[in-house]
């Protein structure tokens, strides 16, 4: 059950520019404290009351969600560890309650002690806050967010488990995804006037001739298999590469749908290749 939405519903068009920021507190009087910090300013509040609700909402709307609030809890592994099989990346603030031990399966993270104090246990860009702090929530879920923007792709992230080829660059992918929506919805709600409003409806994609379509296509198809042969080889201009790649996105107003057919085209051609070659995918 969600709290305050429907599981698979969406904002209206004129709620677009509303932050959609997704909570899920294992004590309930934190839920109910962080309603109200975040009641009066432009958040949606989602709420899900169990771990399997949450599961179910990611799993759906992943790329819906402008920012997670999560409690350090024991079950906090176990959900750091969900988001990281299903490669989703996400702006995320961790509320530290003070009183929390933290359970580390031996089998995923083999760290000595009863307590585990943990150091970017989901991204590089994860914000803390302690419960001291919680009237700054706001302010923490802002700077996640921001944070989360100058993510690199090629990041990494912590090692609570091996992870494949394929749920890696799929990873990569959905950060890159996220960067680009989180970055046109904050330029529209702040009312920025810059680079944002310098794009030409007559360059956008959709709007271009057959032939136009196919070379943009190709083009981004290029730049992209470039991009993951640049991360195998330690390319110095990997992150101009993809710099590159996302401003032409941006520009010819790819949708997410797009960006991810082309990703998982370039993903398959890849696993095929390595299956010719007689390596397996996870190499």
């Amino acid at each position: 059950m969600i709290e305050r939405a429907a599981l698979i519903s969406f904002p209206s068009s004129e709620e677009a520019v509303r932050l959609i920021v997704c909570c899920f507190m294992e004590t309930r009087s934190l839920s109910t404290i962080a309603e109200s910090y975040l009641s009066e300013v432009h958040i949606d509040l989602l709420q899900p009351q169990t771990q399997a609700d949450l599961f179910d909402f990611l799993d759906l709307q992943s790329q819906s969600v402008d920012c997670l609030i999560l409690q350090e809890s024991p079950a906090l592994f176990e959900i750091i560890s969900w988001l990281h099989r299903h490669a989703i990346l996400l702006p995320t603030v961790i509320v530290n309650t003070g009183n929390a031990t933290m359970v580390a399966p031996t089998a995923i993270l083999p760290l000595p002690g009863p307590k585990v104090q943990l150091l970017n246990l989901y991204h590089t860009a994860e914000v803390r806050l302690a419960f001291t702090d919680f009237r700054e929530l706001e302010t923490a879920v802002e700077r996640a967010i921001a944070q989360f923007l100058y993510l690199s792709p090629a990041c990494g992230i912590p090692t609570l488990a091996e992870p494949d080829l394929i749920t890696e660059l799929t990873t990569q992918n959905f950060i890159l995804l996220q960067q680009r929506r989180l970055s046109d919805k904050l330029k529209e709600r702040l009312g920025y006037m810059g680079v944002y409003y310098k794009r030409h409806p007559s360059s956008f994609l959709r709007n271009l001739s057959r032939r136009d379509r196919e070379e943009v296509l190709a083009d981004l198809k290029s730049g992209y298999h470039s991009i993951i042969l640049g991360y195998f080889s330690e390319d110095s201009e990997i992150n101009q590469k993809i710099d590159r790649y996302v401003d032409a996105a941006f520009f010819a107003d790819i949708s997410v749908s797009q960006a991810v057919e082309i990703h998982m085209e370039i993903m398959d051609d890849f696993a095929k290749q390595l299956k010719l070659e007689g390596r397996h995918e996870e190499v």
